[in-house]
Formats: C-alpha cells, sequence, structure tokens
C-alpha cells in the first residue's frame, strides 16, 4: 500500500542560534507522509535521533506501523549535523553548541513558512528525538497536544553525561583533533573506539549474555558484530558531525539550567513517557522522577532486554516490543 511523501528543503538563510555562533545558509531537508487535513490538525512531528536521518526513520511508518500516514500528516525534519541538514563537517564556522531550542526553532520556522502549521497533533521521538518531543512541549506548550518519550529524558542526566564525556574525550584525544569538535582528517582509530564504548552502552547487559547479538542479529561472533554493527556504521559518518550532535545531546535541558520542576510544570500536553526497563541513557527512573510534576503524563515503561533499541523498534526484529509501543501510540492518539 502507497500514500502521498513529500520532500523539501527548507532554506531560512543564516540561523543564528541560541548560545552564539550563526550557521550560514541553512537548510533543512524535510520529507512527509500522508495528507495535510483542511484544519491542518493532523499533524505528528517526528524529529530525527542521534545520527539519523530521514531515511533511517521511516520503517516506523505504515498503516501497520507506529505512524499511520492514512490519518496523520507525518513531518521529518533533518536535524543539523546528520550529514543531509547544515551539518558540522561541511559548514565553515560552525558554531561550537548548537541547542535543543535551536533545533526546535528552526522546526518552528518549518512547519510555519512551508506548511502554515501552527499546533501539533503529537511530537514523536526516540532519543534525541524523544528530547525534541519534550522540548517542544515545554517550549511551545499551547502548540503541542501530545509528545511521545521514547526513551528520554527533559534534562540529560548526570550518569549520560558521563557516557557523552566519555565519547566526546576519545574524539578529542584524537591527532587529527584541531579543537572544539573540529578535525584535520577523519580520525579512524578514534572514532573505532567511540563506535566500541557506543556498543556497550546500547544495548543492555542481559542483551549481551543472551547472545543476542548473535542469535537474532546473525553475527557469528562478538568481533564481527562490533565491526558490522558498530564501527563500519560509525566510521561512516565525520566526527565532527558526532561530535556536534553529542554537544547538543549533553547540553539537552528543558530548563535551560534553570528549575526543572517548574519547567515540567509549565508543560500542558499529554505526555506519554516511554524508556526501555534496561537501557543504560536514559533509566525508568529518570522518567518516575518527572512524572509528578506533569499535569498530564503517563508512564509505560517499555519490557525489553534490548536496552536503548527497544525505543526504536523494528518489527521484524524485535516484534513484541514494536507491537507494545504502536498500542501504547495509538490508544493515545485515539485518547
Amino acid at each position: 500500500m502507497t500514500w502521498p511523501q513529500a520532500e523539501g528543503v527548507f532554506a531560512p538563510g543564516d540561523f543564528p542560534v541560541a548560545k552564539g555562533g550563526v550557521i550560514r545558509n541553512c537548510r533543512v531537508p524535510w520529507k512527509t507522509h500522508g495528507t495535510l487535513n483542511a484544519a491542518k490538525d493532523n499533524v505528528i512531528l517526528y524529529p530525527c535521533s542521534y545520527g539519523a536521518s530521514h531515511p533511517d526513520m521511516e520503517f516506523l511508518i505504515g498503516p501497520d506501523g507506529i505512524l499511520d500516514p492514512a490519518r496523520w500528516f507525518i513531518v521529518i525534519p533533518n536535524m543539523f549535523s546528520n550529514g543531509m541538514a547544515s551539518s558540522a563537517a561541511d559548514t565553515p564556522e560552525w558554531p561550537v553548541l548548537v541547542t535543543y531550542a535551536d533545533l526546535i526553532e528552526v522546526q518552528r520556522r518549518l512547519l510555519a513558512e512551508v506548511f502554515g502549521i501552527e499546533r501539533l497533533a503529537a511530537v514523536y521521538g526516540f532519543s534525541m528525538g524523544a528530547q525534541q518531543a519534550y522540548h517542544w512541549a515545554a517550549l511551545h506548550p499551547e502548540r503541542v497536544d501530545r509528545a511521545f518519550v521514547l526513551c528520554g529524558t527533559a534534562r540529560t542526566s548526570v550518569h549520560n553525561k558521563v557516557f557523552h564525556s566519555g565519547l566526546l574525550r576519545t574524539l578529542e584525544s584524537a591527532v587529527e583533533h584541531v579543537g572544539d569538535g573540529k578535525f584535520s582528517a577523519e580520525p579512524v582509530l578514534a572514532k573505532k573506539a567511540f563506535a566500541h564504548i557506543y556498543a556497550g552502552w546500547a544495548l543492555s547487559q542481559d542483551f549481551y549474555r543472551a547472545g543476542l547479538h548473535m542469535s537474532v542479529l546473525g553475527a557469528p561472533d562478538l568481533d564481527t558484530y562490533l565491526r558490522t554493527d558498530w564501527t563500519e556504521r560509525m566510521g561512516g559518518r565525520p566526527a565532527a558531525n558526532l561530535y556536534a550532535q553529542l554537544m547538543t545531546w549533553y547540553h539537552g535541558d528543558i530548563a535551560d539550567g534553570g528549575d526543572l520542576p517548574t519547567a515540567l510544570g509549565a508543560i500542558r500536553a499529554k505526555m506519554v513517557l516511554m524508556p526501555s526497563e534496561t537501557d543504560l541513557y536514559f533509566r525508568v527512573a529518570d522518567n518516575a522522577a518527572e512524572l509528578p510534576y506533569l499535569r498530564h503524563g503517563i508512564l509505560k515503561p517499555i519490557p525489553s532486554i534490548w536496552g536503548h533499541r527497544a525505543g526504536n523498534p523494528n518489527a521484524a526484529v524485535i516484534p513484541a516490543e514494536f507491537e507494545f509501543v504502536k498500542a501504547a501510540v495509538r490508544e493515545a492518539l485515539d485518547s
């Protein structure tokens, strides 16, 4: 079955960012699925996760998917430094820090200037996309009806920052690093170390104990899995982009250093918090601590040993997690 799809590029010119600096000749490619209705009240924004671009996101969309394009107009804006949108690796004088607030502002302008959209039925996001969903609900409470937070938090936790610090210091230790996340050449060995660190956090201890990297993902041994699923995948991304997006994630905070309970309490949207039971980045306890301050919040942990990956489930690989997320999302969208 097919449905209407469209692609384009939002080009707002030079785009100033909140913490200083300008993204010159800013470009944000986008893709849509479905049809925008006359009232423009059937819009779901689907922001990108770390390293992902819109083709990586589309497997969740379909009549039998988590997001149904027969009912909803789904907009995927590419995220800065994902290699499709304006990116640190190919934009001169890239700002030292691009924040989630900057991502939300360029998305707000894209929706308004390209489609005339002022209000969102939902924001659906996984990981960095989930943190963008949280920021949308906090920064524009009057514009967001629902937010689905799949493996994400309102403020990047201290333990999550420890993970980021290890990755950032690994890239900075490369002889090719010339400062502020810029590189004279691609740091091949540093990116290999980066990828192996990432593999240790992205899946749970239970996942590895059960040998799912072999029995489900098909690797003949651990070394092959680390090479094919991590070293080669991460190695294909420019180090400057890896670094820049990590900086955004590290500094994620809907309160921007202020009082988090107050920021959470100002959210009007129905918040559906869906951490994985075994995620090492975004713990269930982190969302549980946010829940009492939300006006309309529910917590639905995803039963899984797939760690962080449970929040972005491929039906062909982890069908139980896919069906759990699909049921929760469709129930909230129908309410």
